[in-house]
């Protein structure tokens, strides 16, 4: 099963001034790839002179320079974002050029300095992957049942009544992978029967 993640809760906005450069980093919490990118569409300003990128989602990253020297911005945020530790989140840092050059290991340190700063304080929160999960049930037995999901916080719960057998119903719900085991074992005590839970 996935293991949990630890992301960011909202967005983050943080800015320095360095040698007169204005870099404004701004970060949030993104599922995939192609949210990414649209958080990328909505924080960038066509007018600054740079805006450069990282993320990672899960397994998957990405990043970009935006026209500053190869890997003295991106490489930086990206490298940022591992050191925090923080998983399935993008980073923007814009840059306002303010008329004095940093040289590459200045770029560096800015980008990468402004995305740690940036990621440093954020609140954050650990992310527990959901099982999709499901069970055939008695008509009988579903109070008993739905009182059991309700205390392992079953969530996205939904009911099929035509796929079951003769005086049944299919429930399916989104439940922790680590409480699975637990929830299952719960169940059948409390009907006093075995009821399988279909992955």
């Amino acid at each position: 099963p996935p293991t949990p993640y630890t992301t960011l809760v909202g967005r983050v906005r943080c800015e320095r001034e360095i040698k007169r450069s204005k870099f404004i980093a701004v970060a949030a919490s993104v599922p995939d790839e192609r949210a990414a990118m649209s958080f990328l569409n909505e924080v960038k300003d066509p007018r600054a002179t740079h805006n450069c990128w990282a993320y990672k989602v899960g397994e998957q990253f990405r990043y970009n320079d935006d026209g500053e020297p190869s890997s003295t911005a991106g490489k930086p945020i990206y490298s940022a974002i591992i050191s925090s530790g923080i998983d399935m989140v993008m980073v923007v840092v814009i840059r306002y050029f303010g008329g004095i050059k940093l040289g590459t290991g200045g770029l560096v340190r800015a980008y990468g300095g402004v995305a740690s700063e940036c990621l440093k304080d954020a609140p954050t929160c650990l992310v527990k992957p959901k099982a999709r999960v499901g069970m055939e049930v008695p008509f009988d037995l579903l109070g008993t049942v739905y009182n059991q999901l309700q205390h392992f916080h079953a969530e996205d719960i939904k009911q099929d009544y035509d796929t079951g057998k003769d005086g049944t119903v299919v429930v399916m719900f989104k439940v922790e992978y680590e409480k699975i085991e637990g929830l299952g074992n719960a169940v059948n005590s409390a009907c006093s029967r075995k009821i399988e839970l279909l992955q």
